[in-house]
């Protein structure tokens, strides 16, 4: 008699944490440092336990400066420890931008290689919870536009474990960012650590009409399209580029080749946002094969409403997305 096979499943919350726990096991040279992350186990629970575990020394809450935070974590990384430091909403990176773009995106570069910077900053992004304009934007192409700092932008609990695992074993800084809206969602997750390498985009649905770029919560709201479009005839590929630098240009562009329509979904607001920059990779890749005008599904550009009903028009929606590839297909 066959055995059943019981599939197991965590929230994305809960993978984030496997993997610090899993990678501080492996390497004692790896701590955690930020606001509320030992005692109170992190805002949204992802660094519950570890305090338990590793003890204060490896598990260290800080004070309410930004600054501090990555200034610290600069110094540490540049002498040998591997840092995992997160700030309480990416929306306070201001604080901090000279911490982290001109010492640790720079420091390896003007020291001909031969510093390391193994630091993760981890972060969260992104509406839903009318926390309002301070604490909801989306802001993943500020650091998209800085030589030296990668970016991984997960959006399934599967993807948050293994990109954190590589962020974590990378010798470079990598701004880690979550929405706050995925920390519940469920998946399927590996007990035994792995690692996803950075620069490999997902296709997360194969189609043949149009193609769909989509980050982080857009992922979900794009695939929910996709199902419903499907019942009008129509074939969506939904890439999930998983990390914004590097990019996976070829994925998209290959995608692009086959489906000659692009549709990119994401939060953040639509001028100089990540779509901007894949639009232009398509362009200069993959005009040619383009039957139709490439649609952009984005925020606005203003700044995030406290108002739950301005806040729910303010972030892209199934609906948006079904209009745009509507749009490209009738073109």
């Amino acid at each position: 008699m066959a055995t059943e096979v019981q599939v197991r499943t965590l929230t994305c919350a809960q993978a984030l944490n496997e993997a610090l726990k899993q990678e501080m096991r492996r390497d004692p040279a790896i701590y955690v440092a930020g606001e509320d992350v030992a005692r109170y186990g992190g805002i949204f629970g992802v660094t519950a336990g570890l305090l338990e575990e590793f003890g204060e020394e490896r598990v260290r809450d800080t004070p309410i400066t930004e600054s501090a935070i990555i200034g610290s974590a600069v110094g540490a990384a540049a002498t040998g420890l591997r840092p995992v430091v997160e700030l309480m909403f990416v929306d306070f990176i201001g604080v901090a931008l000279d911490q982290l773009f001109n010492q640790a995106a720079k420091m390896r570069y003007m020291f001909g290689g031969k510093a390391r910077l193994p630091l993760v900053l981890r972060t969260q992004c992104g509406g839903g919870m009318s926390a309002a304009a301070q604490h909801s934007q989306c802001l993943e192409a500020w650091f998209m536009h800085v030589p030296g700092l990668k970016v991984a932008v997960p959006s399934t609990p599967y993807d948050a474990k293994g990109l954190l695992v590589t962020a974590i074993r990378d010798d470079n800084p990598v701004v880690f960012i979550e929405h706050k809206m995925l920390y519940g969602v469920e998946g399927n997750v590996p007990e035994e650590p792995y690692a996803i390498p950075f620069g490999q985009a997902d296709i997360k649905r194969e189609g043949a009409d149009v193609t769909v770029v989509a980050t982080m919560l857009m992922v979900h709201k794009a695939l929910a399209a996709a199902e419903q479009l499907s019942a009008d005839g129509i074939s969506v590929e939904v890439i999930d580029p998983r990390t914004l630098t590097p990019l996976d240009e070829d994925t998209i562009v290959e995608s692009v080749r086959k489906t000659h329509r692009l549709v990119i979904v994401h939060e953040e607001v639509k001028r100089a946002g990540s779509g901007a920059e894949i639009a232009a990779v398509v362009a200069e890749r993959a005009l040619d094969y383009l039957d139709a005008p490439v649609q952009r599904v984005a925020a606005p550009f203003t700044p995030v409403p406290f108002s739950p009903p301005l806040e729910q028009r303010f972030i892209p929606d199934v609906p948006d997305i079904v209009k745009a590839v509507k749009a490209v297909v009738a073109a």
